[in-house]
């Protein structure tokens, strides 16, 4: 459930696309007979740029929704404070929590095992104290499933006060 990884996430952008199609509309007819003398027909007008466009925002919606489920934290904030931003936040049970090194490293994540939830073991959700995030932009990866508050720390700057909160619904 938890993993420490060095890769950047890249987030499709969706910007500058354009579509490459004819634009003249497409006409489809269908005719219902009937033993009567009238005939109604039913006639359906559609572009392909219509269809390409609304084919675009479902592609970018579910990209959306995908980034959506993971919440990024940073560890030091960018004037160098020791600190987690945020160091109070709020997640939904499963949701992925991606702690990132920002500034002042080398840190750590490890949760106070006095300060999560009954039943949940601290060793499988922190990183080693040993461990330790030394490099601009690396992280480390946890999601719980367990809802309750969790108290973390970074064990290198603990004293200075890097300390947060969380809570999963």
């Amino acid at each position: 459930m938890a993993s420490v990884t060095s890769a950047t996430v890249a987030f499709p952008c969706f910007t500058g696309l354009k579509l490459a199609v004819n634009s003249k509309p497409t006409t489809v007819s269908t005719a219902i007979r009937s033993p009567s003398t009238s005939t109604p027909k039913l006639s359906v007008k559609s572009s392909l740029k219509d269809f390409g466009v609304m084919a675009v925002a479902a592609a970018a919606s579910i990209a959306l929704v995908g980034n959506a489920m993971a919440i990024e934290i940073l560890l030091g904030s960018d004037d160098g404070g020791l600190v987690f931003v945020p160091s109070e936040f709020t997640v939904a049970k499963g949701e992925k929590i991606v702690f990132k090194n920002n500034a002042g490293y080398p840190h750590n994540v490890v949760f106070d095992e006095d300060e999560i939830p009954s039943g949940v073991d601290a060793s499988k959700i922190s990183m080693d104290e040993q461990a330790l995030l030394n490099g601009a932009g690396e992280t480390y990866e946890v999601t719980l499933t367990e809802p309750g508050s969790y108290g973390f720390y970074c064990v290198p700057h603990q004293g200075a006060g890097m300390v947060g909160k969380l809570t999963v619904n």
